[in-house]
């Protein structure tokens, strides 16, 4: 049995260094970055995170407020949601990088810097939630409207109707939009990578497309799509699983 486990050791120790050396000769750049990438992959998932923690959070508050007060919601009111509806258009309407430069100083008033991870979530967080309150808009918008007005024959309260008719119903809907902000959201933590932001973005940038690097472009493109292709499968899955 030793004697097994130490050949299985031994295999794995000349594997290791076949690897690395092939790594170290095809990606040299990338390979001498690689604890560097290894945080950077971390500071994206952080970005993630919180972007998606706090704007998803309010945009989904935002959509169903739209939902609700458009026409003919259980609460329609046209003022609100015409104030609502062009506020959202005019920041989807912004472009991520000039929105970036827009509120430089609404960032260091709210985190103390402009650089960094954390700084970075400002921008993505309120470019996602104009997003994703349109997303969850359309989604809801797809519920039966015969569900909704037998509950409200019913009796059943707004919150009800909002908690237990548009969110249940609409909730694989709710899934496929959550699926492409999240993948919006990636690609806004890549973008934040050109004024410092962190992440697999500023590898890509600073430390690959500035320095002529392209093994380091490459490998931090790859990790980005890992990323995106492995929240694909969760959501695909979550689907799945709220499909009736």
């Amino acid at each position: 049995m030793s004697e097994i486990v130490v050949s299985i050791g031994n295999t794995f120790r000349e594997f290791s260094a076949s690897a690395g050396t092939f790594l170290e000769t095809y990606i040299p750049y990338a390979w001498e970055l690689r604890e560097e990438f290894v945080e950077a992959i971390w500071e994206t998932v952080y970005m993630m995170v919180l972007s998606i923690g706090i704007g998803g959070l309010l945009g989904l508050l935002l959509g169903i407020i739209m939902t609700v007060t458009g026409f003919n919601g259980i609460l329609e009111n046209r003022t609100v949601y015409k104030i609502l509806d062009s506020l959202v258009n005019i920041f989807r309407s912004i472009p991520f990088i000039i929105l970036l430069a827009l509120l430089i100083n609404v960032t260091r008033a709210i985190v103390g810097t402009t650089i960094g991870p954390t700084a970075a979530t400002i921008p993505i967080i309120a470019s996602t939630i104009p997003f994703f309150a349109r997303q969850v808009e359309i989604a809801l918008l797809e519920v039966n409207p015969g569900v909704v007005e037998a509950a409200e024959a019913m009796g059943s309260s707004s919150f009800d109707i909002i908690t237990r008719v548009y969110l249940r119903e609409g909730l694989t809907a709710l899934l496929r939009v959550s699926a492409s902000t999240v993948i919006n959201v990636i690609g806004l933590t890549a973008m934040a990578g050109t004024v410092g932001g962190g992440g697999l973005g500023t590898m890509a940038i600073a430390r690959g497309y500035q320095r002529s690097r392209m093994d380091v472009i490459l490998v931090a493109t790859v990790l980005i799509l890992i990323i995106v292709f492995i929240t694909q499968l969760i959501f695909n899955w979550l689907i799945r699983k709220t499909e009736h």
